[in-house]
């Protein structure tokens, strides 16, 4: 479920619905760590959604200190500006073989 926690989605969606994953909205990721009411509602909401069985992605990750917080908690995927930018296709796989080459 992309966006999750905002427009008409609700707790009881992931009761209802065979759900393998949520992504939490990034309005929730763009004032961690200092906003501590969203820092709340993501370390719960990745919380629920481990207890679920489900694989929690994190939108608009932008700081290392967002990423650090995300990890702290357990979201198992983080998606952003802090990694790069949205790529065409063809650049996207020129940024992969660079960054596997980078990490050997």
């Amino acid at each position: 479920m992309d966006d999750f926690g905002t427009g008409y989605t609700s707790l009881t969606y992931l009761s209802q619905f065979n759900l393998d994953r949520i992504k939490i909205d990034r309005s929730f990721i763009m004032e961690l760590p200092d906003n501590g009411n969203n820092g709340a509602i993501v370390e719960s909401l990745i919380s629920v959604a481990k207890n679920l069985d489900m694989i929690v992605t994190a939108e608009g990750v932008e700081t290392e200190a967002q990423l650090k917080i995300l990890n702290k908690w357990g979201c198992d995927e983080i998606q952003g500006y802090f990694f790069s930018k949205p790529l065409p296709a063809e650049e996207l796989i020129e940024y992969w073989n660079k960054q596997v080459k980078d990490d050997c």
